[in-house]
């Protein structure tokens, strides 16, 4: 059994596709993030950065992992589903679950701040980010014109990306701009199948 601990954002999101996905039993833990219970001693000792999404493996001594892309790359590992066992195939999916990691995540993080959140209107900032965020879609549509998942085979990457992607127009970012993407999204939408674009 797996314990998640988690909220309605696109990290959360991740790892509960993952444990639909791989059909591990799991209880869901829900944080309620503005009354900070993500900062509380007891999250903290499974998550030290007392951040969502985090797991604990019951069936394996109570073990820990926190970082949405440390607990795919984890529950990937431990079903030997959605990633490739030879180093060739696991490097592409560790490199496009990485491309989200460090790019696409950040980068849409700080554009929904600033176009969504903040009450004043900072345009230099959320032109910034909403370029970047735009050039990393480039990225992927470009990928995606000649793949039909963004490593090979359907994997955690593309499980990675997903939330983040479903989410972008509510930062202002067309999605018609990449019809590669939307055909992905297409595809991601059918495999899953207990999700829609249009929620």
């Amino acid at each position: 059994m797996i314990d998640l601990y988690t909220a309605a954002t696109p990290n959360g999101h991740k790892v509960s596709i993952a444990l639909e996905e791989l059909a591990l039993p799991y209880a869901v833990h829900a944080l309620e993030l503005g009354r900070l219970e993500q900062r509380r001693p007891e999250f903290l000792r499974i998550s030290p950065n007392g951040r969502i999404p985090a797991i604990v493996d019951r069936d394996e001594d109570d073990f820990a992992v926190f970082e949405s892309g440390a607990i795919l790359v984890y529950l990937a590992e431990k079903t030997g589903r959605l990633m490739p066992s030879d180093p060739k195939g696991r490097s592409r999916v560790m490199q496009w679950l990485m491309f989200q990691m460090g790019g696409i995540g950040p980068m849409m993080g700080q554009a929904n701040v600033f176009y969504r959140y903040l009450p004043e209107k900072i345009q230099p900032a959320i032109d910034r980010y909403q370029g970047e965020v735009r050039r990393l879609f480039g990225v992927l549509d470009e990928r995606l014109a000649g793949h039909e998942y963004l490593a090979g085979d359907y994997s955690i990457a593309d499980i990675g990306c997903y939330p983040y992607i479903h989410l972008a127009p509510e930062g202002e970012i067309d999605l018609s701009a990449y019809p590669s993407v939307m055909s992905w999204c297409q595809r991601i939408e059918s495999q899953l199948g207990y999700i829609s674009m249009d929620e």
